[in-house]
């Protein structure tokens, strides 16, 4: 049984979507002792395997079919990238794409799960609004970075899911500030305040602000991710802060 599917989705790429995905996921675990599992839903472009550093594949239960999901950080996890080559491109159409994501989603032996961490693709094409109409969503995080460029995308996004009757359950805003590392200036690269700016005016509520920081690429790369890296960093902080208010919120459902 699957208490809560959250999906963490984004107006477009490279915003820090997956990072969050797979932080928040661990931190759910980690802080707060939940049953998580994480489910990379982008068929062309899966991160889970780097992220989680991740070399192997998934086996099949000889009794029923199904799919066994990787562990990994304390996390049941599946991907795409798990069952097929790092370097061969996945040239699909949109109905070959839909019917691999749903196998992956109801043919995966999931054991009991108070978390599904749903990573969609970004954008609002085909397969976020083919999941969002077919499966029961909880509800949607979505992730942005403070600039005009990527908060237009993920208004169309919120917007989009929101017409499906999803209900957002805030916004994270990537990227927010960038500290200096010798003299701890902070500018913001991306702008100001664009993210409280956009919850605002949707009365969505920020549920946390990453900063722009190396060493979360760096981590991420290593297939280490900071909540397990540097758990004591104040990044990782932001992330199980993230957790436990999302847990709040949906105990007050």
């Amino acid at each position: 049984m699957i208490k809560s599917t959250i999906a963490i989705a984004a107006g477009k790429g490279g915003v820090g979507k997956s990072t969050t995905a797979v932080n928040l996921a661990i931190a759910l675990y980690k802080k707060a002792g939940a049953k998580v599992g994480l489910l990379d839903a982008d068929i062309h472009g899966p991160s889970q395997p780097i992220m989680l550093g991740i070399h192997e594949k998934p086996r099949i239960d000889r009794s029923n079919k199904k799919i066994i999901p990787l562990r990994k950080y304390g996390i049941q996890t599946i991907s795409m990238g798990y069952l097929t080559d790092a370097h061969t491109p996945m040239v699909w159409r949109g109905p070959m794409v839909s019917q691999a994501l749903f196998q992956l989603i109801y043919e995966t032996l999931w054991e009991d799960l108070d978390f599904l961490i749903l990573d969609l693709p970004p954008g609002t094409g085909d397969i976020p609004l083919t999941l969002a109409k077919k499966i029961h969503l909880t509800g949607i995080i979505i992730v942005t970075t403070p600039q005009k460029v990527a908060l237009v995308d993920a208004n169309k996004a919120l917007v989009m899911f929101r017409k499906l009757g999803i209900p957002i359950l805030g916004l994270i805003e990537n990227m927010a500030i960038y500290k200096c590392s010798f003299c701890n200036h902070e500018v913001a690269i991306f702008g100001n305040e664009g993210g409280k700016r956009m919850a605002d005016a949707n009365s969505i509520p920020i549920l946390g602000k990453i900063p722009l920081d190396i060493v979360i690429r760096k981590n991420s790369d290593r297939g280490t991710p900071i909540v397990i890296s540097d758990p004591n960093s104040s990044i990782a902080k932001i992330y199980e802060n993230i957790a436990f208010t999302l847990i709040e919120q949906l105990s007050s459902h």
